[in-house]
């Protein structure tokens, strides 16, 4: 069985997630979203929240391919978290150039690290290229639209998360 591990933060998910993803599905039998947790990072959504938005969006949107997708937690480093997951393709999203330069850096040092884990590059859609959580995070904050860019269950947990007193 070929498993793919996809790390990120996912705070919170977005549509560009969810595009990676079912990309990601296309080409590996089971594909691990692993939420990177780092102690000097406070998250808007605790993981179980995280967790939870990943699993109930991704049911709405492929109720059949549920049960292909778990979620994880790591905070070790990337791929000392795929192997341990039994991963053997690592998952990425590019939106643009910049995002191609960086993630080449990583790939190469990930690849001198664990030459069994191969990263894989997916291209964000159209739509979603711009999306950015930290974006729909700030956007939220300052009570704007943030619908077109996250699934429905992201939307009613940052409405709740972002709503003013």
């Amino acid at each position: 069985m070929t498993t793919a591990f996809y790390p990120g933060s996912f705070d919170p998910l977005t549509n560009g997630h969810m595009d990676v993803l079912v990309q990601a599905l296309n080409i590996a039998e089971k594909v691990i979203v692993a939420i990177g947790i780092h102690p000097g990072k406070v998250p808007l959504f605790s993981f179980d929240e995280r967790a939870d938005l990943i699993t109930r969006s991704l049911a709405a949107r492929l109720p059949g391919e549920a049960g292909r997708v778990s979620v994880a937690s790591f905070s070790n480093l990337v791929v000392d978290a795929a192997r341990a997951h039994g991963a053997r393709i690592l998952i990425r999203g590019l939106r643009d150039g910049t995002d191609l330069d960086y993630e080449m850096q990583m790939a190469g040092m990930n690849s001198q690290m664990a030459p069994d884990v191969q990263t894989v590059f997916l291209p964000a859609g159209t739509v979603s290229r711009p999306i950015t959580a930290t974006l729909v995070r700030q956007i939220a904050a300052m009570g704007g639209d943030v619908s077109p860019f996250v699934p429905a269950e992201v939307l009613s947990a940052l409405a709740a998360k972002t709503k003013k007193p």
